[in-house]
């Protein structure tokens, strides 16, 4: 077999929750050797929003799958001196604690790679560095502060936050390219180094055609946008694409919460889009026929296309516009997306053994690599590889691994 695309890295996780962990999974997927280290109690989220009593959450397992667990606790004098050989063992170290924890626990930038010269340090923050570093920072308190809730919404309605994990699992993708650049840099240099990643810092990455439309508001109001009133920010635009091609979500029947296709008006689409809505008259009409001219009426323009597209499913819609090659796609609700036969095929949404609670359906890896094909296994269970690890690969023997457990150190 075709060896992984990083086999041979391996990587101490000393991650937890969302953003660390969806990194490091990341990395397993592409063939490294992740061992997640936890607290003798292990990751809270191993606990937290149980759907079965005395099993690993989906919130763990969906997050943490090809990874080894082993336990230590790092505070005693053992469990400092266990970890310096981790580290002096590792290629890649990721952590995502407050602010100052690890330098806390001894183990500043300059005492790592003082262990361990070649070794890549990777942490994930909330901010960066000045008068937020110490604020606490969950997923929506990133998307508030990185610019997605401000244009988040509708014009007359608050900012609303994004279903997508931007500000976790968005931070953990920015991570891990960051981690991927420095081994190669490595490859060149010998020497490992310090990766940081802030979760502000990764949505407003992702927010930045919203500063585009910030800088743009200096010339006049933007036309892509339904708004009527432009002040000096740019506002919310319920679901206008705000980009070169309009597009808008049209209700279909028979009218559930997510019976909507959405539908972007090209230039070339404009004559089927007004054929296919019984309008054909308005192919050719001044008034109409380019895309200037329909800017100035674009909540008129789908509303028009929204009066034909309510009298059919969302899936007949979809299937009337593509045959004419207009760009669209129907509102998938979590339900529709969990059994989709397209996703199933394509192993973006996989079933996966468990051995306590049986099996459970997870996101597969989205990075397809033709040489490095992913295999979705189960997530850790607590502490499962400390025999494995500790005496396999540490050397340390059977009875000291019994003292460890008795005094707490793993």
């Amino acid at each position: 077999m075709t060896a992984k695309a990083l086999e041979g890295i391996r990587v101490l996780d000393m991650t937890h929750v969302q953003s660390g962990p969806s990194a490091t999974q990341l990395l397993a997927w592409l063939g490294a050797d992740v061992v997640k280290l936890e607290a003798p109690t292990g990751d809270i989220t191993r606990r937290q929003l149980r759907d079965l009593p005395d099993v690993d959450s989906l919130y763990f397992t969906m997050l943490n799958c090809n990874k080894r667990s082993i336990t230590l606790n790092t505070k005693t004098e053992r469990g400092k001196e266990i970890l310096t050989e981790l580290i002096r063992r590792s290629d890649v170290m990721v952590e995502n604690f407050g602010p100052g924890a690890i330098d806390r626990m001894g183990f500043t930038w300059d005492r790592i790679k003082e262990i361990n010269p070649r070794i890549v340090y990777a942490s994930i923050k909330g901010f960066g560095e000045g008068p937020y570093t110490n604020f606490k920072a969950y997923e929506v308190v990133a998307q508030a502060m990185g610019g997605s809730m401000s244009t988040t919404g509708f014009e007359d309605g608050p900012p609303l936050a994004t279903g997508a994990q931007i500000g976790d699992s968005g931070t953990g993708v920015h991570a891990v390219a960051g981690i991927l650049a420095a081994l190669y840099q490595r490859e060149h240099t010998g020497r490992g180094q310090r990766v940081n990643v802030a979760m502000q810092h990764a949505v407003l990455n992702l927010c930045r055609v919203k500063l585009r439309d910030q800088q743009r508001l200096a010339h006049g109001p933007l036309a892509e946008y339904p708004n009527e009133d432009f002040g000096d920010e740019v506002p919310r635009s319920g679901n206008a694409s705000g980009g070169g091609q309009p597009g808008w979500a049209v209700k279909c029947a028979p009218g559930g919460p997510n019976d909507y296709v959405y539908v972007i008006v090209q230039p070339v689409g404009w004559k089927p889009v007004a054929e296919l809505i019984g309008r054909p008259e308005l192919a050719d009409d001044p008034e109409w026929a380019t895309p200037e001219a329909r800017l100035p009426k674009l909540n008129k323009m789908f509303q028009l296309i929204e009066e034909w597209s309510s009298t059919l499913p969302k899936w007949e819609v979809l299937e009337k516009l593509n045959a004419h090659n207009i760009p669209c796609g129907p509102i998938l609700s979590t339900k529709e997306i969990i059994e989709d036969d397209s996703l199933v095929a394509n192993e973006m949404v996989v079933t996966v053994p468990h051995p306590e609670r049986g099996e459970f359906v997870t996101v597969g890896s989205p990075l397809k690599l033709s040489d490095s094909p992913v295999e979705v296994v189960a997530s850790p269970l607590l502490g499962e590889h400390n025999e494995e690890v500790y005496v396999g690969e540490l050397g340390l023997g059977d009875e000291e691994l019994r003292l460890l457990k008795s005094n707490g150190v793993i």
